[in-house]
């Protein structure tokens, strides 16, 4: 089992969503996050003031998959969450982290068969 964790541009949500769905995962989290990375923000001029805005709105998709939807979800992610053909500075980060163990609540099931 993985925890997928894939931050992206809010504005390519739905596209992933789509293409996630292509790839029958069903299952994420949602959650809006503010941050930054080799764009370092951006300058904007708010009332005649240029300012500097250091984090920028994205998005944190969280997906608990087994081991065989690995690949198919960060290919989805990655091809739906890519800005043009070769991609954008700003366009995200996705991290593949080892899962110990999960638990569905309602019933009880562990490991694999609670994804």
């Amino acid at each position: 089992m993985k925890l997928i964790i894939a931050i992206i541009q809010p504005n390519k949500l739905e596209e992933v969503k789509a293409a996630l769905t292509e790839v029958e995962v069903f299952r994420l989290t949602v959650m809006d996050c503010q941050g930054f990375g080799r764009q370092k923000g951006q300058t904007e001029v708010y009332r005649g003031h240029e300012f500097t805005v250091n984090l920028l709105r994205k998005v944190q998709l969280q997906i608990a998959v087994n081991e065989e939807f690995v690949d198919p979800t960060v290919e989805a992610i990655m091809k739906a969450g890519r800005t043009g053909e070769k991609g954008e500075v700003g366009d995200g980060k996705i991290f593949v982290l080892p899962m110990d163990d999960c638990i569905r609540i309602r019933t009880g099931e562990r490991g694999s068969d609670a994804i």
